[in-house]
């Protein structure tokens, strides 16, 4: 469970280096249940803006790999 904490820490700090904020982004609770859990990041939804917003930090990642 700490990883996936660790995890969902490491996205947010990132995504808010870029100016990109998810609201929703979560550790999946329902993927913690269980006798063997295994965490999922659940990402959430987000406004048309912030899709974009990430879009473009995306593709400007993307391009700097090529």
């Amino acid at each position: 469970m700490r990883a996936a904490e660790d995890a969902v820490a490491r996205l947010r700090s990132g995504l808010a280096g870029v100016g990109v904020k998810l609201p929703s982004l979560r550790i999946d609770p329902v993927s913690c249940a269980g006798n063997e859990p295994a965490p999922l990041v659940d990402l959430g939804r987000c406004s048309i803006e912030t899709a974009l917003r990430l879009s473009v930090q995306l593709e400007a990642a993307a391009a700097h790999d090529s």
